[in-house]
C-alpha cells in the first residue's frame, strides 16, 4: 500500500507540474483574466510537495506519526485543488463561447486536469489505508 500510495502521488505530481507549468508560462502569475490566485496555486503545490517529502521520509524511516502527518497535510491540498477545479469549470465550459483572452488556466490540456484528480483521489484513499496499516 505505501508504495502504491507513493506511485499514486508522484503521477498527480507530474500532472501538477505540467499545470503549473503552463499556468505560469501562460502569465498566471500577473494575469488579470485568471480565476486562480497565485497563493491558492502555490499553496497548494507547497502542502503537496511537503506532503510528498514526509511520505518519502516514512517509506525510509518508518513511523506511523509520519503517515498520519502526511495524510493530514493532503486534506488542505484536496480542499485546495477541489477549489481550484471549481473555478476552472465555469471558465472551462464559457472557452468555445467566448472569443476574448483565455485565462492562463483554461489552456490546461483536460486529460490532464481529469487524470491528475482521480490520481489524486487515488493518493488519499492509499495514503489514508496505509497509515491505518491496511496492506502492510
Amino acid at each position: 500500500m505505501d508504495i502504491a500510495a507513493l506511485i499514486a502521488w508522484l503521477v498527480t505530481a507530474v500532472g501538477g507540474f505540467v499545470m503549473l507549468g503552463t499556468w505560469i508560462a501562460k502569465g498566471g502569475t500577473r494575469s488579470r483574466t485568471g480565476r486562480f490566485a497565485p497563493g491558492l496555486v502555490f499553496g497548494h503545490f507547497a502542502l503537496a510537495a511537503a506532503g510528498l517529502v514526509l511520505w518519502i521520509v516514512y517509506l525510509l524511516a518508518g513511523g506511523t506519526a509520519l503517515a498520519w502527518i502526511a495524510f493530514v497535510l493532503l486534506v488542505p491540498v484536496a480542499l485546495l485543488g477541489f477549489t481550484m477545479l471549481a473555478r476552472w469549470l465555469p471558465g472551462y465550459r464559457a472557452r468555445g463561447a467566448s472569443s476574448g483572452e483565455r485565462a492562463p488556466e483554461q489552456h490546461f490540456p483536460v486529460a490532464v486536469v481529469g487524470a491528475h484528480g482521480l490520481f489524486a483521489v487515488a493518493t488519499v484513499v492509499l495514503v489514508l489505508l496505509a497509515a491505518l496499516g491496511v496492506g502492510s
